[in-house]
């Protein structure tokens, strides 16, 4: 019996990684595209080590969740704002704002094979990040930045009360296999995924016909 070939699932958009004196760590997946469209995560890494998602909508968390791991998912409205510099995201509870500095390219189009012989090691020994590897669940991943840019300001608050100031990325979330850079900052990206089981695949099928019902 023949396999089916899996599918390269490539999403664009950018990564905040941004951590807090108060020792809250938080992620932001701003996608314009991707294989179920364009939508925003929030990966939250509380101090004592739970790690909650929050997203718009079950089509949305069944995808993240089938790369990335969390203890917790909740399903709410977001609220965006997003200018040239500056990304700021309100859910029920709790927001999130930042404002970055000058952006450093990177590189542009690439094959998958320079990411993970060329880019993984310069990546890990430069900015402490991983650019290619294997998702807790299975999914094999590549991860290629357009630009990079420092955050110059950054305030949370959950509940009202402030989190502190704007502090680095540690100690690590633990959502996947990478890790944002330890200096808040925010990366213009081009994920590239390959699950091996075709599940990740399913949940883009399912998704993508409830849409077009």
């Amino acid at each position: 019996m023949r396999h089916r070939r899996r599918m390269i699932l490539t999403l664009r958009g950018r990564i905040v990684g941004v951590g807090f004196a108060s020792g809250h760590r938080v992620v932001i997946g701003h996608w314009d595209d991707s294989p179920i469209g364009a939508f925003v995560d929030v990966m939250w890494a509380h101090p004592g080590g739970e790690r909650v998602l929050f997203a718009e909508s079950e089509g949305s968390v069944d995808f993240i969740s089938a790369v990335y791991g969390f203890d917790r998912c909740v399903v709410g409205p977001l609220e965006v704002d997003r200018r040239t510099r500056a990304l700021s995201v309100t859910l029920p509870d709790r927001a999130v704002a930042v404002q970055s500095g000058r952006r450093s390219p990177v590189l542009g189009p690439r094959p998958r094979a320079f990411t993970r012989r060329i880019e993984a090691p310069i990546g890990r020994r430069v900015m402490g990040v991983e650019t290619y590897g294997t998702s807790p669940t299975g999914v094999r991943e590549w991860y290629q930045a357009r630009w990079w840019a420092p955050l110059v300001s950054a305030v949370a608050m959950i509940d009202g009360m402030p989190l502190g100031q704007m502090a680095p990325v540690d100690p690590p979330c633990r959502f996947g296999f990478s890790e944002p850079p330890r200096r808040p900052s925010i990366t213009e990206v081009r994920p590239k995924l390959l699950d091996p089981s075709g599940h990740l695949d399913e949940v883009v099928r399912r998704r993508r016909e409830a849409g077009a019902a």
